[in-house]
């Protein structure tokens, strides 16, 4: 199971969040009150898709022994007052490398086997307690 643990006192919106043996913080920009030290939900919900996908690539790309050198993925997402069922993340992925056009073509379909694609892609039922 993975786990995470979000904390938030009385310093306005920058958030603990701790997961693994890890702390980052998430923040609101100064013009919503917070004080921009850390990455505002919709772009955590972001990095973590892009991870994912880069991770998902390289993994394959090395286990099939494709000289892929780097992966550069540009996401983006609507405003959070814009969001709806309906709402789309756009995905820009760059493999470089001396691979060949089939093998490139085959990176960009496991891109799609990633497990946050999967989870985001699918419904999602929150239980709050």
């Amino acid at each position: 199971m993975i786990t995470a643990i979000t904390e938030l006192d009385k310093s306005r919106f920058k958030t603990k969040v701790y997961a693994g043996g890890h702390l980052i913080y998430a923040d609101e920009p100064t013009e919503l009150g917070g004080t921009d030290e850390g990455m505002n939900p919709g772009a955590l919900l972001l990095a973590s898709l892009g991870s994912c996908t880069a991770i998902t690539i390289r993994m394959y790309a090395d286990r099939k022994e494709i000289p892929l050198e780097a992966i550069k993925i540009d996401l983006a997402i609507c405003k959070e007052e814009e969001m709806s069922k309906e709402t789309t993340i756009s995905r820009q992925i760059e493999l470089t490398g001396t691979i060949t056009a089939e093998q490139r073509e085959r990176l960009l379909v496991i891109a799609d086997k990633c497990p946050i694609h999967k989870l985001l892609s699918n419904p999602i039922r929150i239980l709050t307690t």
